[in-house]
């Protein structure tokens, strides 16, 4: 048997960091080092976001957004209906109400008029804040998200785990919304194993974000840390940091290899039905997961079970979080173009080295198409 295609693979090596990773215990600095400063000070630096803070998760990342922007129990928040659960899960776990907003069928992202449609309830009352997803790391339509959220007064999460190295206009994911939420997740092109971080330009978030994921602490109060509130430990160690740091160094080659691959799968595929994943002509997409739509008639899970008995990692795109057992239950508000995308969508393998033939090959002698 041919041996097996993995879904992702990391780009990081332990020679890249065994140097390094001597030092951290020959130091015993095992957390709040340089190595975690330099990976702060990269992301800014490649972002141009004024302030960046690392986190456990992108789902921490998310509940200290939420947080900053004072969401509390009964507020209602919108969220993008197409994505992993804990874009929902953050606002459930804060006692709010996620209001789901469907997405396009094409770059999988936020609907804009279904948005304005759900902004106010019946009475009059608009949603405390707005969580748009870059599906799959694009970011295709956010600047038309902003512009909605801007001229209502509320603000804006965007929930890029997916979308680290995508930009709009040039401009990176990191520095658009009003905060902005990464996961470094081992399925994502930066990896530190676990990990997130959130990015803002707003000074007043940024201030209290300083705060609170210090346990609370600001100055020093006698001969130890002045306690100002209560707060967190969300931190990142320093060996996590030197992997994202490592990482970030040649992120943009990463995209640009796997956009080079990504066009070679579509051009293979396209003839056989499957549509890939849009994105807007202002959008650079990282390629984080390479999706496309089977092509109508085939059944999306009998693919995956296909390639998987010759070797080869394959998956759904993402989730309809409205349909999930316990959204649907709970809210009875299923999305129908996320819907439809869960069941019609397919993840393949893409990154340096992928036999991209091969793949195909194996998706051609499927006996549907």
């Amino acid at each position: 048997m041919n041996d097996p295609i993995k879904l992702i693979k990391p780009y990081i090596s332990f020679d890249e960091v065994a140097e390094d990773i001597k030092e951290i215990f020959d130091t015993g600095q095992l957390t709040k080092g340089q190595h975690v400063d330099k990976f702060v000070a990269g992301l800014k630096d490649y972002t141009k976001a004024e302030h960046a803070f690392l986190t456990t998760s992108a789902t921490t990342a998310l509940t200290m957004s939420l947080k900053a922007i004072g969401i509390k129990e009964g507020d209602r928040v919108a969220v993008s209906d197409f994505s992993w659960p804990a874009t929902c899960n953050v606002v459930e776990d804060l006692g709010a109400t996620p209001v789901f907003i469907d997405v396009d069928r094409h770059t999988f992202n936020m609907c804009p008029k279904d948005l304005e449609s759900k902004l106010y309830d019946h009475e009059g009352n608009k949603v405390k804040g707005v969580i748009v997803v870059d599906a799959l790391g694009n970011p295709s339509g956010i600047m038309q998200l902003k512009e909605i959220c801007t001229a209502h007064g509320i603000p804006l999460i965007q929930d890029s785990a997916c979308a680290i190295g995508s930009s709009v206009d040039g401009i990176k994911v990191g520095a658009i919304a009003d905060l902005t939420c990464y996961s470094f997740h081992p399925r994502k092109l930066l990896t530190t194993g676990e990990g997130g971080a959130v990015l803002t330009n707003n000074a007043q978030y940024a201030k209290w974000l300083t705060v609170k994921l210090a346990a609370g602490a600001s100055g020093i109060k006698g001969r130890g840390l002045d306690f100002i509130d209560y707060g967190y430990n969300y931190r990142m160690s320093e060996i996590q940091a030197l992997m994202g740091w490592i990482q970030l160094l040649k992120l943009d080659n990463i995209t640009a290899e796997r956009n080079t691959i990504a066009s070679e799968y579509n051009a293979l595929l396209r003839p056989l039905g499957f549509a890939r994943q849009k994105t807007d002509d202002n959008v650079h997409h990282n390629i984080q997961s390479l999706i496309f739509t089977v092509p109508e008639g085939i059944s999306r899970d009998a693919l995956i079970d296909h390639l998987g008995t010759h070797n080869i990692e394959s998956t759904l795109g993402t989730y309809c979080l409205s349909a999930t057992t316990y959204y649907l239950e709970k809210y009875n508000d299923p999305q129908k173009n996320s819907l439809w995308l869960e069941s019609n969508t397919i993840t393949l393998p893409c990154y340096n080295g992928v036999d991209v033939n091969r793949v195909v090959e194996v998706i051609k002698s499927f006996g549907a198409l």
